[in-house]
């Protein structure tokens, strides 16, 4: 039964750990394994139920907030599975115009990661319009050179430091810069994507630092970059997409929170997991890689590719824009104290920034100075 109550009292600690509203990495490090946790959690909620001792007031105490714990993992969890209302329409066969849609990869291909065929593969199967890579230095870019005839619009920002990376377009880009807003070691494209039907597309591409303590201590600038990003996003009036490497989870506080500010859609929502990350532990695993949209786009496909050598795997998505999903897709309800929470963290990472020796001149982050 002792085993039982450790592992009771362990889904107890990471739960609600997870609860205090702190960006160091020991905190934050709570949010990733959430599934994780879940089943260990089921494990120990049957082993308690059915265990053949009599039952005493701190076996029931135990069961009762080992049952809260559970119950708030599932709250978080569910929204990524069938259960839950899907936040973005699924296309219908009656309705598909390749003229309108998008198709995009995103791909962190891990800098010493040398299977470069394994990508080009399903480069050269999919053709998506889009092709985003992260962590790929000037060794992966002359890997890809090849690709290069078919896509004409590019965007390289190789790098050394694990935060390279590469936008492939087979359509017109324009309006294109490469930001380096809070840090000067990690890129941003900020860039707008033109459809074959004409219609402007703002895109975002972002891989901001990991909290964990090789990377960066807390989630202080990876927060600020994504809600910086995410307040410019609410004023727009146009059609946008956001994508890249956050190195968070889908049901992370900053990234509900970064989805209520910006109004994007996850078309993970009603659906299911698009687990990326690690690609080389089936038990280990959970939602690094994103793409949020507006919502004008429809879901026509979704889904996660085979592995190609890296610790991630790359995400392939195929959306399609019409203004009858924008009078059916509902914004994630935004509150004024989700205002208040996204200033703050803005701030705060802006100081830390400074703090650190980067001075932050870049006119998306002028407004919070």
């Amino acid at each position: 039964m002792i085993y039982i109550e450790v592992l009771a009292g362990l889904v107890i600690w990471l739960s609600f750990w997870s609860l205090i509203p702190r960006d160091e990495w020991w905190f934050r490090g709570a949010d990733f394994p959430r599934l994780q946790i879940l089943f260990v959690g089921l494990l120990a909620f049957i082993g308690m139920l059915f265990w053949p001792d009599e039952w005493n007031l701190w076996r029931e105490v135990v069961l009762a907030v080992l049952i809260a714990a559970i119950a708030y993992q599932l709250k978080m969890i569910l929204p990524y599975t069938l259960f839950w209302k899907k936040q973005v329409k699924q296309v219908k066969q009656s309705q598909l115009d390749p003229q309108k849609q998008i198709s995009l990869i995103v791909s962190n291909v891990l800098t010493p990661n040398d299977k470069y065929h394994l990508l080009l593969e399903q480069i050269r199967t999919l053709k998506p319009d889009l092709l985003l890579t992260l962590e790929s230095d000037t060794t992966w870019e002359n890997a890809l050179r090849e690709i290069e005839g078919d896509y004409p619009y590019r965007v390289p920002v190789p790098l050394d430091n694990l935060y390279g990376m590469h936008l492939y377009s087979r359509l017109p880009l324009s309006n294109t810069e490469v930001k380096f807003i809070l840090s000067d070691e990690i890129p941003s494209i900020h860039t707008t994507v033109t459809l074959r039907s004409g219609m402007p597309v703002q895109l975002y591409c972002l891989h901001p630092k990991p909290p964990s303590p090789t990377e960066a201590k807390d989630s202080t600038l990876r927060d600020a970059e994504l809600l910086i990003v995410g307040d410019q996003i609410k004023d727009l009036d146009e059609s946008c997409i956001v994508m890249g490497d956050l190195n968070d989870v889908a049901w992370s506080r900053t990234t509900r929170l970064f989805q209520r500010i910006s109004g994007l859609l996850d078309p993970r929502v009603g659906r299911h997991f698009i687990n990326t990350f690690h690609a080389d532990y089936p038990l280990l695993r959970w939602s690094l890689d994103h793409i949020f949209h507006s919502t004008d786009f429809g879901l026509v496909k979704m889904q996660r590719l085979p592995h190609i050598g890296s610790d991630h795997f790359p995400v392939y998505v195929v959306l399609q824009t019409g203004r009858i999903f924008e009078h059916i897709q509902e914004e994630l309800e935004q509150t004024q104290n989700d205002e208040e929470e996204a200033q703050s963290a803005i701030e705060e990472g802006i100081a830390k920034a400074e703090k650190e020796e980067k001075v932050v001149t870049d006119k998306i982050a002028q407004p919070y100075k």
